[in-house]
């Protein structure tokens, strides 16, 4: 037999072992083919307009190269392992290590570019998929039919070539390092699960837990306050990182090995077969995975918390522009909304208008904020703020001597918290007049040009706000005083209503339709929740794949346990019943915690990405959840075939 004929045979006997590291291939050439597709395709300039360039495209692309190639790696890691024998029984007949390498190379050549082909097939297939998807977030209807490109097909010939170059070296590498008796006891070896547990394995699983929950606590307190200073929250956010992620590699190194040894001396090792299939095996299982299941975790609620936050920040966008262009049309140039108002009644297109006079005014704000924000630059004492007069607003109605608040965005509200009651001065004709403030009330009256970025409106009497209009500071007033607010009286004629003022070219950054900004925010946030989502999926399923190679290598070592199980007459309905509750262990611990990590960071930072919480947040996490539940399903199954095998 020649060596050609042996790499037949060889590829005939193991192709049923191949189907995992096939499948791992085509499955990552198809997500980074259909990715750069789209990156590549002319259809996409609009979309990848809105983020100058498609900048973002390009850096996710290279992130998910990354991605795959680790997930490759690992994936051929472990089928060189579980060939591991039989590269030593080619030894053992006089084959050199480097013809055995020549074998394996030859093997790989053809189901790797195969599969890359086939793969590339249906990449191509799911890009169209995603370019519905892209239209659909972005809103942008202008795309074209997605054309095969030629240059991500290039590229990603390229990328795949040089991560097989790099397994063929790791394979080598293995095949020259490894001894003949080495071989053989690599797929017999198994994990240390017998070892008791010792009061330091006691000590880091305490610390584990109790370094989460601090993590966690920390978390909660970043912007409430108790953190001042850039380097106060610099140092509180580092401490958080470690904490938890410590806390993670402990939990799992010692924490869930603590309590199951807890729960079988409380039953004094009267375990049923349930609990031996389950805990016993994850007690030292997960203690041995620590490292890699440590990983999983913090890149899980990376994942998890960085779609929640954009998701929040996209659930959120008409929300945000009802309060920064709370009219269906804004102006600050008088002459501009002129132009338009003439057009809309040449159309006659009936509307509302409404004239708000705006001043700048320094107040002192000491008095009525719970946190003393001097410590980080603020000054207090001449806060400036736009102020304008209660007859501009309809049910309204106060005093000369006060003044109430309206309109503040989510993230200056955790930053600059306000009492209920307390006494504000500004100055007026030299001297201090106090002000009593009456609170703060969330309706927006003025475009979030006045109010530097989400800072609330002082409303005042009207009398109180001519003498401060007679003695206003000139240096510190904007180039328009006053906010015209448009709104059609029939909300079916907005959208020819905003067809004239895209034709009249008069939209600037003082002059905006909310129509248009709601569409130019989707269309930013659509494309960015489109990368964040597809590489936090690609992660959700190699992460999935990894545990579930993990677990298909575990069952071949576990198989024998099951056949003498069988032979003591235990059912198979038994041994499945203990085989669910390992996988529920194996892959719901790791799941249940990233969720807990990324909620705790998600609800420290929220109100910076938008104005909702729950429902995204819940969305999020509920379908992340539910994908990743379907490799736990999976390994059950595969468990049930190998319980089948087992007589």
């Amino acid at each position: 037999m020649n060596i050609n004929q042996l790499i037949f045979r060889s590829l005939k006997k193991n192709i049923k072992n191949y189907f995992l590291y096939v499948f791992a291939l085509i499955f990552s050439v198809s997500l980074y083919f259909s990715f750069v597709t789209l990156q590549y395709d002319p259809s996409m300039d609009i979309a990848k307009g809105s983020i100058k360039g498609g900048a973002a495209m390009k850096a996710a692309s290279i992130l998910l190269v990354a991605i795959v190639s680790i997930f490759l790696l690992y994936a051929n890691t472990l089928f060189i392992k579980r060939r591991s024998k039989e590269i030593g029984l080619f030894q053992l007949i006089g084959l050199t290590k480097n013809k055995i390498f020549r074998i394996l190379t030859m093997e790989n050549l053809i189901l790797y570019f195969s599969s890359l082909l086939f793969g590339i097939f249906i990449g191509f297939s799911f890009s169209k998929l995603f370019l519905l998807i892209l239209i659909h977030l972005t809103g942008v209807n202008d795309l074209a039919t997605l054309q095969f490109s030629k240059e991500a097909f290039v590229q990603t010939i390229l990328v795949f070539f040089f991560i097989y170059l790099f397994i063929m070296l790791i394979n080598y590498t293995f095949i020259k390092k490894q001894t003949i008796l080495a071989l053989f006891r690599n797929t017999s070896s198994t994990e240390n699960r017998r070892k008791n547990i010792s009061i330091w394995e006691m000590i880091i699983g305490i610390a584990g837990l109790a370094s989460i929950i601090a993590g966690y606590f920390l978390s909660s307190k970043l912007f409430d306050g108790d953190f001042t200073s850039i380097n106060e929250l610099v140092i509180a956010m580092i401490s958080i990182l470690t904490l938890v992620i410590l806390g993670t590699y402990f939990f799992y190194k010692g924490s869930i090995s603590f309590i199951a040894n807890l729960n079988r001396k409380r039953k004094k090792g009267y375990l049923n077969i349930n609990e031996v299939l389950s805990l016993s095996s994850i007690m030292f299982r997960m203690k041995s995975n620590s490292i890699l299941l440590t990983i999983i975790t913090t890149v899980s609620a990376l994942a998890i918390g960085f779609l929640c936050l954009v998701y929040i920040s996209y659930y959120s966008i008409e929300k945000k522009a009802n309060e920064s262009v709370p009219n269906q049309f804004t102006f600050q140039d008088e002459a501009k909304a002129s132009i338009f108002l003439e057009k809309l009644s040449k159309k006659e297109i009936e509307y509302n208008k409404v004239t708000i006079p705006v001043l700048q005014v320094e107040m002192n704000l000491e008095n009525i904020l719970e946190s003393n924000l001097g410590e980080v630059g603020f000054d207090l004492s001449k806060q400036q703020l736009p102020v304008i007069s209660e007859n501009s607003l309809k049910g309204i109605d106060i005093a000369e001597n006060e003044v109430l608040f309206t309109g503040y965005s989510n993230i200056l509200e955790k930053i600059m918290s306000f009492k209920d009651t307390g006494e504000i001065t500004v100055q007026l004709n030299g001297q201090s007049k106090s002000l009593s403030y009456l609170g703060l009330e969330n309706n927006t009256y003025i475009s979030i040009r006045f109010t530097a970025g989400g800072l609330p409106t002082a409303v005042v009497d009207d009398t109180l706000f001519h003498l401060l209009d007679e003695n206003k500071n000139p240096n510190i007033q904007l180039d328009s005083s006053v906010y015209i607010g448009i709104d059609m009286k029939d909300n079916g004629d907005w959208k020819a209503a905003n067809d004239l003022f895209i034709s009249l070219q008069i939209s600037d950054s003082n002059n905006e339709s909310r129509m248009e900004s709601i569409k130019d925010q989707m269309a930013n946030m659509g494309v960015i929740i489109f990368i964040v989502g597809f590489l936090g999926l690609t992660f959700l399923i190699t992460s999935g794949c990894i545990l579930y190679f993990k677990q298909m290598g575990e069952g071949e070592e576990e198989k024998y346990y099951y056949t003498i199980l069988r032979k003591l007459g235990f059912t198979a309905k038994d041994l499945v019943g203990g085989i669910k509750k390992k996988q529920l262990f194996n892959f719901g611990i790791p799941l249940l915690v990233g969720l807990l990590h990324s909620y705790f960071a998600v609800r420290s930072g929220w109100f910076f990405f938008g104005t909702e919480l729950w429902t995204p947040m819940f969305l999020v996490m509920g379908l992340y959840a539910l994908l990743y539940s379907i490799f736990g399903i999976l390994s059950v199954t595969y468990y049930k075939k190998l319980i089948k095998e087992a007589l």
